[in-house]
């Protein structure tokens, strides 16, 4: 399971994580290609890292994962070397983590947007929806302000200011055609008879039977405040640069890898190949407006 299905709650930061060493050691001093192998810490099995290591072998470069057991750890171990970069996350919940840990993990490459839907069992449009209307929303920060973007994309609801990573707070009530209702991500579901439409993390999906296609709209992969949900390689600061490290992130495209993607995805997945810089930059814009949210 990776990012498209991550439901950031709360922070644990266990920088003091100890693992066995699998990786290129210290890296912040090592390449971590001299070694011959690069180690990629991900966060459940699905055939796309199968895709992306055959496609590496071709080009000569051994690709290793290492599979951990929940979101807290891979970015531990990639600062301490434990692994070479790590492939799990998108990157609002990168800044959400450098923001509460003081790391600095960096993109390496882009891979795909998972879009975020929104669903009703009473209305087929968008434009069914009428004043007043309520819209149940995951409460996490992360999701509820990803929920919000996709809200004021389609015209629902109005920010006081400008901002990637709205809150409740930001939300001008007086110029906005709903009102927001956040619940738990699982509720949202759970709430689709009791309120006009609900945001819903593609987790739930399945599990309620629902069509992604179904969706009354989705957030658009070209908006910055989508873009920031793409997911992502990441490694260390001095290491995101380095040009093994590149090439392997690169291999998501190739056709097997996007195969496999599309195939575990349903045809979700949205391959969204970004610059790294606008990444790092999207990346540091999010943290800053994270930031703002607990002044």
């Amino acid at each position: 399971m990776r990012s498209h299905r991550l439901i950031p709650l709360a922070l644990a930061t266990t920088i003091g994580l100890t693992l066995t060493a699998c990786g290129g050691g210290d890296s912040e001093s090592s390449d971590p290609a001299a070694d011959g192998t690069i180690t990629i810490g991900i966060v459940g099995s699905e055939p796309a890292h199968d895709a992306l290591k055959e496609v590496a072998a071709e080009n000569d470069i051994t690709v290793e994962y290492v599979d951990f057991s929940d979101y807290n750890q891979p970015n531990p171990a990639t600062k301490s070397g434990d692994v070479d970069m790590n492939w799990f996350q998108h990157t609002a919940y990168l800044a959400d983590y450098n923001n509460n840990s003081g790391d600095t993990i960096t993109p390496v490459g882009s891979t795909a947007i998972y879009p975020l839907g929104m669903y009703s069992s009473k209305y087929d449009s968008v434009d069914q929806l009428k004043e007043g209307d309520e819209v149940a929303i995951p409460n996490d920060s992360i999701n509820l302000g990803r929920a919000l973007n996709l809200l004021k994309q389609e015209g629902l609801v109005e920010f006081t200011k400008d901002t990637i990573a709205p809150t409740e707070g930001d939300i001008d009530t007086e110029k906005s055609k709903v009102s927001v209702r956040p619940v738990s991500a699982e509720q949202t579901v759970l709430s689709m008879d009791s309120v006009a439409a609900s945001v819903v993390n593609n987790d739930f999906l399945g599990r309620a039977d629902i069509d992604p296609n179904s969706a009354l709209a989705t957030d658009d992969p070209e908006t910055d405040s989508a873009r920031v949900f793409n997911n992502l390689f990441a490694a260390t600061e001095a290491n995101a640069d380095n040009e093994t490290l590149k090439q392997v992130a690169s291999f998501y495209y190739d056709p097997k890898v996007l195969e496999a993607e599309d195939e575990e995805s349903k045809g979700t997945a949205v391959p969204t190949e970004v610059d790294q810089q606008e990444l790092k930059d999207l990346l540091k814009r999010y943290q800053e407006d994270l930031k703002e949210q607990t002044q």
